[in-house]
């Protein structure tokens, strides 16, 4: 069986209080990783992205199949336990929050992962980092549609404004993977809210995961980063780190 080893951070940044969450545990052989950054008025958003990963988290840990229609119907179920919360709500006071869940299988070797909003997830395999998710944004769009350059993504005014998220009146689009993805030995995954991949670039990955020992230390060195940004009113950033079998050694080889 894959050795698989997590580890994860949030931190409130500038900003009164925390509203991104995170789960992430072991069922059997399967290992699953969840992060949602919430949104909401009356501090509902820390509500928000507590239920989404409650509710994914409790269908993951009973599911007795793996494959992404599993997947698939646990973020439906999260989004759609969020919007029976919603009753009785103000437009202002309605709950929002993106979501990143990844599903592993340590017996077979494979993994499924499915997003819905910016959240996103990374994978660095033999030292080279890649961006496996799609954002659900205004901007993500306006790049697709050749209107900017992904270089003006970072900057542009509307970077914050999402095409979907979970708890909106339209039941969002989830992207999942369609078939397993086989697991290399050494494959390192990232899951992070906004506030953590806004000021990190790919070359930060994959720099701090060649300094890094343990995935709690990779975190922290990227965690640093963030922090020394100083940006006023700055984000929450929240990260979960995934390591598959000896990300150490195979990074030192691959870079």
């Amino acid at each position: 069986m894959m050795h698989i080893e997590v580890a994860s951070r949030s931190e409130v940044g500038q900003r009164s209080h925390n509203e991104d969450d995170l789960r992430h545990g072991t069922s059997g052989a399967q290992v699953y990783a969840i992060v949602s950054d919430g949104a909401g008025g009356h501090s509902n958003g820390a509500m928000a992205s507590d239920i989404v990963v409650r509710t994914a988290t409790v269908l993951l840990q009973r599911a007795t199949v793996f494959n992404p229609a599993v997947l698939e119907a646990a973020i439906e179920e999260a989004n759609e336990v969020l919007n029976t919360g919603q009753h009785g709500l103000t437009s202002q006071q309605r709950m929002h929050a993106t979501v990143v869940a990844l599903w592993m299988d340590a017996e077979v070797g494979q993994a499924l992962w499915a997003h819905v909003g910016d959240s996103r997830l990374y994978r660095v395999r033999q030292g080279r980092a890649e961006q496996l998710t799609v954002d659900d944004s205004v901007v993500q769009h306006m790049v697709n549609a050749g209107y900017i350059k992904p270089e003006e993504a970072k900057h542009h005014p509307r970077k914050n404004q999402l095409l979907a998220a979970m708890g909106s009146e339209e039941t969002p689009n989830v992207h999942v993977t369609r078939q397993p993805e086989q697991i290399l030995d050494g494959d390192v995954f990232l899951l992070c809210s906004d506030g953590w991949w806004d000021q990190l670039e790919l070359e930060d990955l994959e720099r701090t995961l060649f300094r890094a020992a343990t995935p709690q230390q990779w975190l922290d060195e990227m965690a640093a980063i963030v922090a020394q940004c100083r940006i006023p009113n700055q984000d929450n950033y929240t990260a979960v780190a995934v390591w598959a079998g000896n990300p150490a050694e195979i990074t030192r080889i691959g870079a």
